[in-house]
């Protein structure tokens, strides 16, 4: 497609204006037997000439006060988002500049639709979750204080035994509220990380020292791979890493099978230290991986909610890692198991 400049455009209208002027004074002069032609060549180029000033400045005009204000209101909006200011060039095609704007404008606006649009998907999936979330402990709750009121407190044995589970539906609904405040804190940026030098494998010693009545609960072992035997220093917040490890550790605890085994490995990553905790647990379909971190999102089988948890902690652990600079990620196979990795950065 040829350019459609003002320029170009006035050329051509002016040529033809010329030309009628022509043809119209040879006609006239041809009717009344006096062609002049001196007359004519003199004429073509004062029409030319004068025909162009007045169709460029008409032109110019016309895009000024209309297709320019478009452009304008466009490229305002672009520059809101810190793009670079660009003017309009009237001696080259200033339509297909327009275009070209109103088309990157409408994909623009077409892609931040779409995210306004996932965002809103996800809030109501989010608020759909702190529902449900809350309702199961609420409702239990409820039952167990009708049962109580209904006769069960005049039996000892119902009274405590009702007792203890409504307080462990009370317990599930404070560890969902903390979570859910945690990782706003963490989005927000409210929580300072205190870094500091500190030993990742005594610091994994103890986490899974304080595990252990939970390994016995399904006889799974919880081994350090450390072949070195010496001190491996990083730069952290020694508290928000013990969360990570305690929440991968008890992952792999709570969807390990009987029997099993999970295995902590450490990796010198040249700057980090790559830490890996491995399974051999009930493991996760690839379609569920990339959306693991995400709050309350849970697969089918292997994050069934009725394994426990607030389907919350990978999602911490996401926050914490980034709110170091550093990454996780996982592999998986089901019936094969999972293994769950992280970097710090080496002190």
């Amino acid at each position: 497609m040829k350019e459609l400049s003002p320029n170009s455009i006035a050329l051509r209208i002016s040529f033809l204006v010329a030309c009628v002027v022509s043809v119209v004074q040879y006609l006239f002069s041809y009717f009344y037997h006096e062609v002049d032609y001196l007359l004519i060549l003199i004429l073509f180029p004062i029409s030319f000439f004068a025909s162009y000033i007045g169709f460029r400045l008409a032109i110019e005009k016309f895009i000024y006060k209309k297709i320019k204000l478009i452009y304008r209101t466009i490229h305002k909006l672009k520059l809101a988002k810190g793009e670079k200011s660009i003017s309009l060039d009237f001696n080259s095609d200033v339509l297909s500049q327009v275009q070209s704007e109103v088309e990157d404008w409408d994909k623009t606006n077409k892609k931040e639709i779409a995210r306004l649009r996932g965002l809103e998907t996800y809030r109501r999936e989010f608020v759909g979750n702190v529902s449900h979330e809350l309702k199961t402990p609420i409702f239990n709750i409820q039952g167990y204080l009708l049962t109580l009121l209904e006769g069960g407190l005049d039996d000892p044995a119902i009274n405590e035994k009702y007792l203890i589970k409504a307080n462990k539906s009370v317990e599930r609904m404070i560890a969902l509220i903390d979570d859910l405040d945690e990782i706003t804190k963490l989005e927000s940026g409210t929580i300072k990380m205190n870094i500091a030098k500190f030993d990742i494998v005594a610091l994994t010693r103890e986490v899974v020292a304080s595990l252990d009545m939970r390994v016995q609960e399904k006889n799974i072992k919880l081994k350090i791979i450390d072949k070195s035997n010496k001190p491996i220093w990083v730069k952290a917040d020694q508290t928000r890493i013990n969360q990570v490890l305690v929440n991968l550790l008890v992952n792999s605890i709570r969807y390990g099978k009987e029997n099993g085994e999970t295995q902590i490995r450490f990796y010198d990553m040249h700057d980090n230290i790559l830490v890996e905790v491995s399974d051999d647990g009930i493991g996760i379909a690839e379609e569920h991986l990339p959306r693991l971190f995400e709050r309350f999102y849970r697969t089918d089988k292997g994050r069934a909610r009725d394994s426990g948890g607030t389907g919350l902690g990978l999602s911490i652990v996401k926050h914490i890692l980034e709110a170091h600079n550093q990454t996780i990620n996982v592999r998986s196979m089901v019936d094969v198991g999972s293994t769950f990795s992280f970097t710090l950065e080496k002190a």
